[in-house]
């Protein structure tokens, strides 16, 4: 769905549990930087927390009226949120029947972000069933797809973004991508360049380090014309890029990786490490799809 003249909104997924409200905060803020619209989108499949049944076990219509009326609140409360915070900001609501993970990616058609808390992935098991959420969108996504923890963070000053580069198409726009949310935030971007050495070594190690700093300057040449006051950091670091990113985004305003998409990670995000980052991740992790896939 395209709103006021053809702009396409950030959507955003409504937590029902009202103590919840990290990810909506972030992505009320991020329409507020970009002068975008809000789409509040509450996805329902399963009773809404707070519904209790009297009388004995409802009927189907009984409960499916219940439910909805509880999903009319807890939409309302989060539109409300948003508007006492940011009013400038325009923002709607959406109530859906389904699958948090399918509602979603079929709103992602038509949108600039999907913004949604990684909570989802607070159990480890949950990475690997059916109820992952954040997954399953990432891999299909046509648009950037933010999961933000619920966790409290504390972010460094001056604040940063941090960039994985790998010197691939993806990785190139995830740094255009960077580099937009810098200058809109203010920070410094650091762009990372993680090199895992081969388990049986390497000849000239110079040589490779020196292999990785010229892959990271070239796919980030040229892209900061358009916000030269943008401080980018070319950083090239050795070890496992799980632990070398989370560590790097710590105290970030957060991560930005690029995707494959159709379900595949390219460069140093192939397969587990995808997970690893999001799982680990103390901070936001924007996950950009390459062009050709928008």
């Amino acid at each position: 769905m395209k709103h006021a003249q053809g702009r396409k909104p950030i959507v955003v997924g409504v937590d029902p549990d009202p103590g919840r409200r990290t990810a909506l905060a972030w992505a009320a803020g991020e329409a507020a930087r970009r002068h975008l619209p809000l789409l509040l989108v509450l996805a329902q499949n399963v009773p809404t927390p707070g519904y209790r049944p009297t009388g004995g076990r409802p009927s189907w219509e009984e409960w499916n009226e219940a439910l909805h009326a509880t999903g009319d609140r807890v939409l309302k409360e989060a539109v409300a949120f948003v508007e006492a915070q940011y009013p400038q900001v325009r923002v709607s609501g959406l109530l859906a029947e389904g699958h948090p993970a399918w509602v979603l990616r079929e709103q992602a058609q038509n949108a600039t972000q999907v913004v949604l808390g990684s909570w989802h992935l607070s159990a480890l098991q949950e990475l690997f069933t059916s109820a992952a959420v954040t997954l399953p969108l990432i891999a299909h996504a046509p648009c950037p797809v933010v999961a933000v923890p619920e966790s409290e963070q504390i972010t460094q000053q001056p604040p940063y973004f941090v960039v994985g580069v790998d010197g691939s198409p993806e990785s190139a726009a995830a740094v255009d991508f960077a580099v937009e949310e810098a200058a809109l935030c203010g920070a410094v971007l650091r762009a990372l360049y993680v090199w895992h050495a081969p388990r049986l070594g390497v000849l000239d190690e110079d040589a490779a380090v020196q292999e990785c700093r010229r892959l990271l300057s070239e796919t980030v040449a040229g892209r900061t014309a358009a916000r030269p006051e943008v401080d980018v950091q070319h950083e090239v670091v050795q070890g496992h890029p799980v632990q070398v990113l989370a560590k790097a985004s710590e105290n970030a305003l957060g991560l930005v990786v690029g995707t494959r998409g159709h379900g595949g990670f390219t460069g140093m995000l192939l397969g587990s490490v995808s997970q690893g980052v999001l799982h680990h991740a103390r901070c936001p992790v924007i996950t950009v799809p390459h062009a050709h896939h928008q």
